[in-house]
């Protein structure tokens, strides 16, 4: 089936990806239940022994929850975060099986290249990572509260790229939320909203001229949903005359479902 990706979850009640080739299968976070992580791989038809890592991009507990559980489970499996991550993380899993990656320095996991790269969040050491496979590139840009020119670099030569869409900051103004959880989501440490989504996307579409799939990610379940999520965005792209369908192909991930297998 070739390089292919799948969400089980994208939100803040639970994250948990999927990034397969036809040999080699990884994790990136275990946010939600051992259970429905195990349901999501039936899904996918990944069998135990095509199941090489889990990838962590922080600490907080929507990104590790079932980590130890998953690691009890599956005997062959290895994880992997950087030290920072590692330390924050307190509960780990034994040391024969827990890898240590250094950020921006490119890893292997059977077939796949990966890269763990900064992003900009209230966590010890936050990462997203970017996948490499027979001259394809997946990256996931999730749990950031800004872009900066290295995440642009990124993301500008990505096939597929998982890109958070958290919020419309009007909606998050106006919410139930506590001042001070407004003020983390929408500072520099926080989360992308909608309308800085769609913003950077128009930024890649003019610098890189290429075939792109964008999946909407992490979507803010008292903030935000799908369908405003989507028109936002649509809404920009379309001020700056590209097109879904013809200048990118755009979809979103809803929180607690499983996404189709999209083929890179």
């Amino acid at each position: 089936m070739g390089f292919s990706f799948c969400s089980f979850a994208s939100g803040s009640s639970g994250n948990c990806y999927l990034v397969k080739t036809d040999n080699t299968a990884l994790l990136v976070d275990a946010g939600i239940s051992a259970r429905r992580i195990n349901a999501g791989l039936k899904f996918a038809e990944i069998g135990d022994d095509q199941l090489a890592a889990i990838l962590i991009t922080h600490e907080h507990s929507d990104h590790v929850r079932s980590l130890s559980s998953m690691m009890r489970q599956k005997a062959n499996v290895e994880a992997f975060a950087n030290e920072g991550t590692w330390k924050a993380i307190g509960i780990q899993p034994s040391s024969d099986r827990r890898r240590t990656f250094k950020t921006d320095e490119p890893f292997w996991v059977g077939d796949i290249k990966v890269k763990g790269f900064p992003v900009s969040h209230d966590a010890a050491d936050p990462v997203g990572y970017s996948f490499y496979s027979e001259g394809k590139q997946i990256s996931i840009i999730t749990d950031t509260g800004i872009v900066g020119e290295d995440l642009v670099e990124e993301a500008k030569r990505a096939d597929l790229l998982i890109l958070e869409a958290n919020h419309d900051v009007d909606m998050l103004k106006i919410g139930r939320y506590p001042w001070f959880l407004k003020q983390r989501i929408l500072g520099d440490r926080g989360h992308l909203s909608n309308e800085t989504a769609a913003r950077l996307l128009v930024r890649l579409l003019s610098e890189e001229k290429k075939e792109r799939r964008i999946l909407l990610a992490h979507l803010s379940r008292e903030n935000n949903f799908p369908e405003m999520a989507y028109q936002t965005v649509k809404n920009i792209l379309e001020e700056e005359e590209y097109y879904i369908g013809r200048h990118v192909e755009l979809q979103t991930i809803l929180r607690d479902e499983f996404s189709p297998v999209f083929l890179v």
